[in-house]
C-alpha cells in the first residue's frame, strides 16, 4: 500500500506535479491527518485554476448542478442556493461576495483529474470538488466543517486564518454556520498552486485578497447516528426472517394495558435474531458510500454500440468511468452507484483497474464475464468509451 501512495503522488495535471511540502503520503498520514493544519507553498506549481469565472457561473446558472450564491451587505449575510440567473450576478455589488459550485468533478474531466491527485485519501473518503469565486473582500464568513479539506488556490489570492478554538457559537439567525466570536490564531495568504490542509473542526475564515477562485476538495465523514440509520435501512432491506409473534399461551390480565412480561420475553428472543458479520458490513459500506445523491441520474447512450463493437471500441481506446460515477471494490466484489457487482478471480484485476484509476487503458485482457459486467454498465450510462 505505501508503495501506491508514493506512486500516486507522482500522477500529474498539465505536467505538474502536486507535492505536500516535502514529506511523504505516508508521513502526512501519520502527523497530519485529522490532527493538525499544513501549508504547503507551491503545492502545484503553475497551476492557476480550471476554469474561469465565466465558466463557473455558467454552471452555476445550470439546473443540474448545486451552486450557492453569498453575500454580506450591510443588513447582514444572504444566501441563495441554485440554479441562479444572469439577473443574480447583475444585481451583485463589486466586492464581499463569493458563488461556491459543488461537484465541479461531476461535469469537468479536468477535475477529476485532479482528485486523482489525492489517490493518497482512499476514494471511499472523498466527496466532491468544490470551486469558488469571490471578488475582493469576498468570503463565507469564519465557520467549522464537519470533514477533512485541502483548500487549493487557483487564480488571485486568498487569505486564510484559522483557529483551533472550542467556541463553537453561531450568529443567530444567519443563513450559514458562521462564527460568532472567532479568534484567528494564524494567518497566511495563499497564492495560484499554494494549498492549505485542515482536519475536521478547525475554524477558518478564507478572504479573497483580489478576485480568486479556490478549489475545496472535501471528504465525507458521516455521523454516527448517520452510518447507524442507514445500516439499519440496508438491514431492513437484506434480513430475511421467518416467523410470527404468537402467543398462544396467553393469560387473563388484571390490566389490559400492561405489555406483560411473556411478550417482552419473547420480543427480546426476536430481536436478539438480528445479527450480521463483516461481509454484511462491507456490502452495506460499499452500497451507501458509491451510492448517487438524489440529485444525481445516468443517461444511457443515444445510439448504444453492439456488445462486439463495444468489445473493439475497449481493445482500441479504453474505457473510464462516467464522471458522476462512483466505484469502490471488496473482496471478489465491487460496488458501482449503489449496486454490488460479484465477480471471479479472473475479472477482479481488470475491474480493479477500473475503481482504482477511473479508467482503462486500451487492453484485450478481458473474459467473457469482465466484458458482461462492463457492457451492462456501459449501457446503464456508468461508464464510457475513451474518446
Amino acid at each position: 500500500m505505501i508503495n501506491a501512495w508514493k506512486n500516486c503522488g507522482e500522477l500529474s495535471i498539465n505536467n505538474k506535479i502536486i507535492s505536500l511540502g516535502g514529506i511523504s503520503s505516508k508521513e502526512f498520514l501519520r502527523d497530519y491527518w485529522q490532527k493538525r493544519p499544513l501549508l504547503i507553498r507551491n503545492a502545484l506549481p503553475g497551476f492557476n485554476g480550471l476554469l474561469t469565472r465565466d465558466e463557473l457561473i455558467q454552471y452555476a446558472c445550470t439546473e443540474d448542478v448545486q451552486s450557492r450564491l453569498v453575500a454580506q451587505k450591510k443588513s447582514g449575510w444572504h444566501l441563495k442556493h441554485g440554479p441562479l440567473s444572469s439577473d443574480d450576478f447583475a444585481k451583485l455589488p463589486k466586492k464581499q461576495w463569493t458563488l461556491l459550485v459543488q461537484e465541479v468533478n461531476h461535469f469537468l474531466p479536468a477535475a477529476r483529474n485532479l482528485l486523482k491527485k489525492f489517490c493518497f485519501i482512499p476514494h471511499a473518503r472523498l466527496d466532491d470538488l468544490m470551486v469558488s469565486y469571490a471578488p475582493k473582500g469576498g468570503g463565507i464568513g469564519p465557520h467549522f466543517d464537519s470533514y477533512d479539506v485541502f483548500l487549493l488556490q487557483g487564480m488571485g489570492s486568498r487569505r486564510w486564518q484559522i483557529s483551533a478554538q472550542q467556541d463553537d457559537q453561531f450568529i443567530p439567525d444567519a443563513p450559514l454556520r458562521i462564527l460568532k466570536n472567532f479568534l484567528p490564531e494564524q494567518e497566511w495568504i495563499l497564492n495560484a498552486g499554494d494549498m492549505l490542509y485542515l482536519p475536521p473542526k478547525y475554524a477558518h475564515n478564507g478572504i479573497a485578497e483580489v478576485d480568486c477562485m479556490t478549489y475545496s476538495i472535501g471528504f465525507r465523514a458521516p455521523s454516527s447516528h448517520e452510518l447507524m440509520t442507514q445500516f439499519l435501512v440496508y438491514l431492513q432491506d437484506n434480513l430475511v426472517t421467518e416467523g410470527r409473534y404468537a402467543d398462544p399461551g396467553l393469560r387473563l390480565q388484571v390490566h389490559p394495558s400492561r405489555i406483560n412480561a411473556a411478550m417482552l420475553s419473547q420480543v427480546d428472543s426476536i430481536l436478539k435474531k438480528i445479527k450480521w458479520n463483516r461481509n454484511e458490513i462491507e456490502n452495506f459500506l460499499g452500497v451507501y458510500l458509491s451510492e448517487p445523491k438524489s440529485h444525481v441520474y445516468f443517461e444511457p447512450p443515444t445510439n448504444p454500440l453492439s456488445p462486439a463493437s463495444f468489445r473493439q471500441k475497449i481493445i482500441k481506446s479504453g474505457v473510464q468511468l462516467n464522471l458522476k460515477s462512483r466505484m469502490l471494490s471488496g473482496a471478489n466484489k465491487f460496488f458501482m452507484n449503489g449496486e454490488i457487482f460479484d465477480v471471479g478471480n479472473d475479472t477482479y484485476p481488470l475491474l480493479l483497474k477500473l475503481a482504482d484509476d477511473q479508467e482503462i487503458l486500451p487492453s484485450s485482457n478481458m473474459n467473457e464475464e469482465s466484458e458482461q459486467i462492463l457492457y451492462q454498465w456501459y449501457i446503464n450510462g456508468y461508464i464510457e468509451v475513451v474518446k
